[in-house]
C-alpha cells in the first residue's frame, strides 16, 4: 500500500488550478461558475464509472502505488481525485486555447 498515485494527482491538481488562477482561463475567471461546472463534470464520470463497474466492465488496478483504500467496490479513493484533474485539465485546455486563438485574432486585425 502506497500513497504514491494519490500525492502525485494532488499535486498535479493544484499545479493546473495554479496555472488556471495565474492566466485567468477557468477557475480565475467566474470561480462560481467553474466550480460548479468542474463538479459536475466530476459527478458525471463518477457516475460513468459506477455503471461501468456494476456492469463489470471496469475494475480497480492492484497497482503498487495506489492506496488501496475504496469508496465502493472496485471504485479506489483516487478515482474522483483523477475525475477531478480530468475536468480542471481539459477546461484549463479549452480556456487557454480561447485565449491563444482570441489573441491571435487581435494582433492579425
Amino acid at each position: 500500500m502506497s500513497a504514491g498515485y494519490l500525492i502525485a494527482l494532488l499535486v498535479s491538481l493544484a499545479g493546473m488550478v495554479l496555472l488556471d488562477v495565474r492566466h485567468r482561463l477557468f477557475l480565475g475567471r467566474d470561480p462560481g461558475r467553474a466550480v460548479l461546472v468542474l463538479l459536475i463534470g466530476t459527478v458525471f464520470f463518477l457516475l460513468w464509472d459506477l455503471a461501468g463497474i456494476g456492469l463489470g466492465i471496469f475494475f480497480r488496478d492492484e497497482g503498487e502505488f495506489a492506496t488501496g483504500i475504496l469508496l465502493a467496490p472496485e471504485l479506489p479513493i483516487e478515482e474522483p481525485i483523477f475525475l477531478l484533474f480530468l475536468c480542471e485539465l481539459t477546461m484549463v485546455l479549452v480556456c487557454g486555447a480561447q485565449k491563444v486563438l482570441a489573441a491571435r485574432r487581435k494582433a492579425d486585425a
